[in-house]
């Protein structure tokens, strides 16, 4: 594909020979001769000038190099889209596998692709143009809306509505019941019936082996856009909010309200009831005991504001340090001899 052609599928602006033959993608570090690459963050700024690549994506504002450049204000999502130019996905034409099963009182919409092994329960709604890959299993009374695409093992259980264009991955699981005991008078725990369904927006995706539970009471909701990373754990009667990113290994405690376009990084917890205000973001491994206002930056456990957080961390480098210096100040102060000079 020619460098001008793809610069137009993108609209981006092109600096460097519009006929140059542009084969595929990859990132700045590996690509060869004939590929595209990209440059968003500041620290890979430096491997433009070596890259082997033959055109690179790249903000308008960005240094003149001697390799061919496509400028546009978000080169990360221009690359994403160029990847879409050279890599076509699977395509599954309608149809029903012998071997699913299918109860009589479902509904399933037109255009279909309905796997090998997969089970649809009673009264299922699931609109057009649905993908249900191998051993897909739908519990009774779920409803779906159009084009949704759940990998193979993935699950929704009973009574669970999702949007239009929702994605789950492989083994993903929607309405598992939430975590919910008493203890009796006896010491035994016991299980607290999980009643309520998970209620899931338009172009939610939910990738391998996460949890979302549904709720003892109520609802647990996940708005319009959010992404769901691996292994994550949402917690019985929570709210996600819309375009809220929950990366990998993120746990939500019960109860957990996460407002509209937060991100929670790798391995975040948060502890049960808190409320996380729209635009927070928590960085990798922070601990929540408490609610985050919107648009802070919180880091650590308990999480604190993020600035903060990176002093307190290095000033502990130096604690061995200043320890020693108060030791030689005490000893000083009542005159040992043997203080250190």
């Amino acid at each position: 594909m020619k460098l001008s052609e793809i610069a137009r599928e993108l609209g981006a602006e092109f600096h460097g020979p519009g006929d140059l033959e542009i084969t595929g993608v990859a990132g700045i570090e590996e690509a060869h001769e004939g590929q595209l690459t990209f440059v968003s963050n500041p620290k890979y700024t430096r491997y433009a000038q070596s890259t082997r690549a033959s055109a690179v994506l790249v903000a308008p504002d960005f240094p003149e190099i001697a390799t061919a450049t496509l400028r546009t204000p978000n080169p990360y999502l221009a690359f994403a889209r160029a990847i879409t130019l050279f890599h076509q996905p699977p395509v599954y034409p309608p149809g029903i596998h012998a071997t699913a099963a299918i109860d009589s009182t479902a509904s399933i919409g037109k255009d279909a692709h309905i796997g090998a092994y997969v089970v649809v329960g009673a009264g299922v709604f699931i609109g057009d143009h649905a993908t249900l890959l191998p051993h897909v299993v739908i519990y009774p009374k779920a409803k779906i809306g159009d084009r949704f695409f759940a990998h193979s093992h993935a699950v929704v259980r009973e009574g669970c509505q999702l949007g239009d264009d929702v994605l789950l991955q492989n083994g993903a699981i929607i309405g598992c019941d939430g975590f919910g005991f008493a203890k009796g008078g006896d010491g035994r725990w016991q299980k607290i019936p999980q009643s309520g369904p998970v209620v899931m927006g338009n172009f939610v995706e939910v990738q391998s082996n996460a949890c979302i539970d549904r709720a003892s009471v109520g609802e647990t909701r996940i708005g319009n856009g959010a992404k769901i990373d691996n292994l994550v754990q949402v917690g019985h009667g929570s709210s996600v909010g819309e375009n809220t990113l929950l990366c990998a290994q993120v746990g939500l405690a019960g109860s957990t309200g996460v407002g509209n376009n937060v991100t929670l990084a790798g391995q975040v917890g948060v502890a049960g009831h808190c409320k996380i205000g729209d635009g927070a973001i928590a960085t990798a491994q922070s601990g929540i005991p408490n609610d985050v206002p919107p648009s802070a930056v919180v880091s650590g456990y308990p999480a604190i504001d993020n600035r903060q957080w990176l002093r307190a961390t290095a000033a502990f480098h130096r604690l061995p340090e200043l320890v020693r210096g108060l030791h030689r100040l005490e000893r000083d102060k009542k005159g040992d001899p043997h203080a250190e000079k």
